[in-house]
């Protein structure tokens, strides 16, 4: 029987399946972070917000999803802490996911890593960052490419975003808020 094959009537491996063990290196962990795209409308049209770490890394606000805690409340709960920007200054634009997957390594320890992105609208201009921050801007959308070069996927998910607001600019008005979005969700009490 092939390696990792169950015994149907125990639902056990036959024979463990098998692990490289001699080079920690060579074994992956995977992390799952969560995070928004945040714009604002303005005049020359949609700027988005870009939390800067220092040498040439600018980013989107993100953070890893805690122990029974749902992408969307991570989502929520990272973008607050890195930005003050609570569940109410965002309107969750409604149909968008984006993702970004990568490996990278941390203490020799290859780490598998995706981040889900959701998009969101604020109407705030003024950010708080977090002190993991060195700052923040506000960019249209060819200055943001711009920042971002040197990281692919985070370039993917801005023009993901960008294509999406640019596809539904025409949208038909919700008639009960008056909008095309949709509140971004409390988080429930601990």
């Amino acid at each position: 029987m092939p390696n990792g094959e169950k015994n149907q009537k125990r639902n056990l491996p036959l024979r463990p399946q098998r692990q490289n063990d001699k080079n920690p290196a060579q074994q992956t962990t995977r992390e799952i972070s969560a995070g928004f795209v945040v714009f604002r409308r303005t005049d020359e049209g949609p700027k988005f917000l870009l939390l800067y770490h220092g040498g040439r890394y600018w980013n989107f606000p993100k953070g890893k999803i805690e122990a029974e805690e749902k992408s969307l409340e991570a989502a929520i709960r990272e973008t607050g802490e890195e930005t003050g920007l609570k569940a109410t200054d965002l309107r969750l634009k409604k149909k968008f996911k984006a993702y970004e997957r990568f490996t990278f390594y941390r203490n020799r320890k290859r780490i598998f890593k995706i981040v889900i992105f959701y998009l969101a609208e604020t109407r705030r201009r003024q950010i708080r960052v977090s002190s993991e921050h060195e700052g923040f801007g506000w960019f249209l959308y060819k200055d943001a490419q711009v920042l971002l070069k040197s990281y692919k996927d985070s370039e993917t998910v801005l023009r993901q975003a960008h294509r999406f607001l640019l596809a539904r600019r025409n949208l038909p008005v919700d008639r009960e808020n008056g909008s095309s979005t949709v509140p971004v969700p409390r988080p429930r009490p601990a």
